[in-house]
């Protein structure tokens, strides 16, 4: 069969045998990475919180109790009502907004509302996307932490102790409504650049 094959290739002058250059072999795989990458960024961007001036805090409550999703959701409404900067009392809490700015800062709300403890959460186990993260840390011996985490997706790093040095008791996140948000403005993006990519390197190809 192999001979056979071999005759036929042989006698047919017309065949064209298409073979892809060395240097344009590399262009394609440079472009196949740079998409894969791309996608793969998208999916998956840690992110590491701080205390201020860290841009994604909001602001802290002092003492942040009583810690349950439906009271701190009354809290974090309270504190994105202040100016920039400002503080007031609500509730038995003493409450401060920081000086970042933020394009918007919805309401927060107890439904869905995600609690666990421990320094990592990982927003893609989770399966949803958030607007909120509350830290707690010992009670009224620190100060509690609201970070603003829209569009924030993969592992979340907050700090195992609050500024006063006192340990986390637990965190919790907070979304508009509790729900899942879809990131479908940026995978669109994404897709349609990587086909763009994909074909000026077949016209780079054919060329």
């Amino acid at each position: 069969m192999a001979r056979a094959l071999l005759f036929n290739i042989a006698n047919k002058p017309n065949m064209k045998i298409n073979i892809i250059p060395t240097n344009k072999l590399a262009m394609l795989s440079a472009v196949a990475c740079a998409v894969i990458l791309a996608f793969t960024n998208n999916a998956r961007a840690d992110t590491t919180l701080g205390f201020f001036p860290d841009t994604h805090v909001v602001g802290t409550i002092s003492p942040g109790a009583p810690a349950d999703p439906a009271d701190v959701a009354t809290y974090i409404n309270f504190m994105t009502a202040l100016l920039p900067g400002g503080a007031g009392t609500f509730n038995g809490q003493i409450i401060t907004r920081s000086t970042n700015l933020f394009g918007s800062l919805p309401t927060a709300s107890a439904t869905g509302a995600v609690s666990g403890t421990g320094t990592t959460i990982d927003l893609n186990a989770i399966g949803g996307t958030f607007t909120y993260l509350f830290a707690k840390y010992d009670g009224g011996n620190d100060l509690s932490q609201v970070w603003n985490i829209s569009g924030l997706t993969g592992v979340i790093t907050i700090p195992a102790d609050g500024p006063l040095g006192y340990g986390l008791s637990g965190w919790i996140l907070f979304g508009p409504t509790g729900g899942q948000v879809p990131d479908g403005g940026t995978t669109v993006m994404l897709l349609g650049a990587a086909l763009g990519a994909l074909g000026m390197a077949r016209r780079f190809l054919m060329s």
